[in-house]
């Protein structure tokens, strides 16, 4: 049972890092993850920024709050408990706000390409 619980407060605590549960998870974790993400799949193709940007913020979120979630589960309770398909849904109904933000960071130009990496690259 103690090891669970141990288990359950590290999930917890990866899984707060990655969610976007407070300002500085977003701006110091998840965007440069998801920028990251972005200029590796435009590496294939430079249409695939947005795309890859919004994919990788998107990864980002969801599995964090699965994490966070099922990590604090294991870390308060007694027993285990099943990550349920609401629970998920609700998980993937927020991320998808959070995602529509990135969208619209990158849609308005304020994330874009590097084109320095992209031309040292030959692209």
């Amino acid at each position: 049972m103690e090891r669970r619980r141990v288990k359950g407060g590290i999930l917890a605590a990866i899984g707060f890092v990655l969610s976007p549960l407070s300002w500085w998870n977003d701006l110091v974790v998840n965007l440069p993850l998801a920028y990251a993400f972005g200029v590796a799949v435009s590496l294939v193709s430079r249409s695939w920024f947005l795309p890859g940007v919004v994919a990788g913020y998107w990864l980002t979120n969801v599995v964090g709050f699965v994490l966070l979630h099922k990590g604090a589960v294991d870390a308060v309770s007694a027993e285990s408990h099943p990550y349920t398909t609401r629970r998920f849904a609700k998980d993937f109904a927020i991320s998808i706000g959070y995602t529509a933000l990135v969208v619209l960071l990158v849609w308005f130009g304020f994330l874009t390409v590097p084109d320095g990496l992209l031309a040292a690259l030959g692209r």
